[in-house]
C-alpha cells in the first residue's frame, strides 16, 4: 500500500510534517498538484492544497507534465532545474503531477493556521532554572 511523508504549511509560514501509511494514505492517491483534498486524514480541519512533492529517489514532482510516470523534459526554467543562463534550456528527469505509490513525499498548503506544538516550553513551563 501506499506510504507518504506530508509537509503542511500553514498561511502564517509554520510547517509540520506527518507521515500516512496505507488507509490514511489513500484519499491522496490519484490527486494532481493543485486539487485541494479534505485536511481530515492528517488529523485538521480544512482543506488541502496538494503544491508538490517527490518520489523516493528525490525527483521532483512538476505541475505541467501529466500522468505520474517520470520523464525527461525539456526545461528552461522552473521546478526541477537549478541554474539555467538566459536562452539555455536542459533535458531533465522530472515526475508527473499525479500522486502515486511511487509518490515519497507530497507538500500541501494549509487554508488555517496549524496548532502550536505542545512541547512544554510555553506559558511559563520551560525547564530553565530548575536543578
Amino acid at each position: 500500500m501506499a506510504s507518504f511523508k506530508v509537509t503542511i504549511s500553514d498561511t502564517k509560514g509554520r510547517s509540520i510534517s506527518k507521515e500516512l501509511k496505507d488507509a490514511d494514505a489513500v484519499p491522496l492517491l490519484g490527486l494532481q498538484l493543485g486539487d485541494e483534498a479534505g485536511a481530515d486524514a492528517v488529523g485538521l480541519s480544512g482543506i488541502l492544497t496538494l503544491t508538490g512533492g517527490s518520489d523516493k529517489s528525490g525527483v521532483p514532482m512538476r505541475s505541467d507534465v501529466h500522468g505520474a510516470a517520470r520523464k525527461y523534459v525539456l526545461l528552461s526554467k522552473g521546478v526541477g532545474l537549478q541554474d539555467a543562463e538566459k536562452g539555455q534550456r536542459v533535458r531533465k528527469l522530472v515526475r508527473g503531477n499525479t500522486i502515486s505509490e511511487e509518490t515519497y513525499q507530497v507538500n500541501c498548503r494549509y487554508d488555517g493556521e496549524l496548532p502550536a506544538a505542545d512541547d512544554g516550553a510555553e506559558a511559563g513551563q520551560s525547564d530553565e532554572g530548575k536543578d
